[in-house]
């Protein structure tokens, strides 16, 4: 039995499924899921020794590869002093400003652990700000898994949402409006009908969650228009795109502000970390200031933040964005002709229509025997970081023609 084979032995009388978060148990492909032993750059290393070039990068959080030296010395400067105080601390402030002189329309954040508690915290404050109890989401978009966002759509142009989870009790549920992404028409007769009884609209302005679905512009900015029309507040869920696809996420691509933002990943550094940004007016209803309470023990980690605001300076001295453009477009022209082939930015998907799940599993597994990591679900996207080079993506777009020939 290889090493590999032992510990998944091991792992599923321990965690459940064998794994902390489902989606790593392989169940969408068939097969082992990998024990990392240690990761590099654009490569890990399995419990066996193999070497694997990698585009899943933690699901998005290291736009800069695994072990950016610059952010391993940062973290050993600074854990020396502590690794988590429950208090303020400089670390703390500094991320926060650089968040808000980046993000569009950004006046105050609040730091979390997670993007789920980003989000989950976005919309309690965005129902204390405005009294009222429904929020709206769009199939296809994923904002973490708290109870009220665990929904499925329904049809008709009035949608109440249904528990997409067990556990999740259908009065919550009830109070979450699915409708379909990029269609203004059932935009319109929604808030024509349950504009005055909305709090807030939560969309993933570049949803990456479920597959690449890329909204037209024109939709976007009905939304926007509608939102501030009704008095209903708009939440950019930008934990995936946020600091990713421009210096200043979505908002910055498109030009759109919206009234709150929520934020993980890429300002981590590949810590855990969340955020929840917007006007200084709606945060005067959070906790101390207001009555809507939100909290963490480990908010504003020190380490975390150290990581985070490495990253960001980092991506900034560098020009990031523009190296992970070149890179992309590389991969774009390499995969010409590749039916299905999606991008933005340093983010790709391939959408393999009908019988996406069988075909990607012989994707997912064909690329595995030659040593490139994918995701283990035809839905979950790619991510580009700076420590690929041309010849990576060269090797990405080679497999991927040569595997779904």
């Amino acid at each position: 039995m290889t090493t590999n084979a032992e510990l998944w032995r091991r792992a599923q009388n321990a965690l459940p499924g064998g794994v902390s978060s489902p989606v790593r148990a392989f169940g969408a492909v068939g097969g082992d899921p990998l024990f990392v032993h240690e990761a590099q750059g654009a490569h890990f290393v399995d419990a066996d020794g193999r070497r694997f070039l990698d585009f899943v990068m933690s699901w998005g959080p290291l736009i800069l590869g695994h072990a950016h030296p610059e952010i391993v010395d940062a973290l050993h400067e600074a854990t020396p002093h502590g690794l988590s105080y429950g208090a303020p601390h400089e670390s703390e402030l500094l991320l926060a400003e650089k968040v808000l002189a980046w993000y569009p329309g950004a006046e105050r954040v609040r730091f979390t652990s997670s993007g789920t508690e980003a989000t989950m915290s976005a919309l309690r404050l965005a129902r204390g700000a405005t009294g009222r109890d429904r929020i709206v989401k769009f199939d296809g978009c994923y904002h973490g898994h708290s109870d009220g966002l665990l929904v499925a759509a329904g049809s008709g142009a009035k949608t109440f949402g249904t528990p997409s989870s067990a556990g999740v009790p259908g009065p919550i549920a009830e109070l979450t409006s699915v409708l379909p992404l990029d269609d203004e028409g059932r935009l319109d007769e929604f808030f024509a009908q349950h504009g005055a009884e909305t709090a807030a609209v939560i969309i993933e302005p570049v949803p990456a969650n479920n597959g690449l679905l890329l909204q037209r512009p024109v939709f976007l900015e009905r939304l926007r228009a509608l939102t501030s029309e009704h008095g209903v507040l708009l939440i950019f869920d930008e934990v995936i795109s946020g600091f990713r696809v421009a210096r200043g996420g979505a908002a910055e691509l498109y030009g759109i502000e919206p009234d709150l933002a929520t934020f993980g990943k890429i300002i981590g550094g590949g810590l855990p970390v969340g955020a929840f940004a917007g006007r200084a007016e709606l945060f005067e209803h959070l906790a101390p200031n207001g009555p809507v309470y939100q909290a963490g023990t480990l908010s504003g980690n020190p380490a975390a933040m150290t990581a985070g605001l490495r990253t960001l300076e980092i991506l900034e001295r560098d020009d990031a964005w523009s190296r992970l453009e070149e890179l992309g477009s590389r991969l774009q022209e390499g995969v010409h002709g590749l039916q299905g082939f999606v991008r933005q930015g340093s983010i790709f998907w391939c959408d393999l229509g009908a019988g996406a799940a069988d075909r990607y599993r012989d994707l997912f597994h064909g690329c595995l025997e030659r040593g490139i990591y994918l995701a283990p679900s035809a839905f979950e996207v790619g991510f580009l970081s700076t420590s690929h080079t041309e010849a990576h993506v060269d090797e990405l777009a080679r497999v991927l023609t040569d595997v779904l020939a």
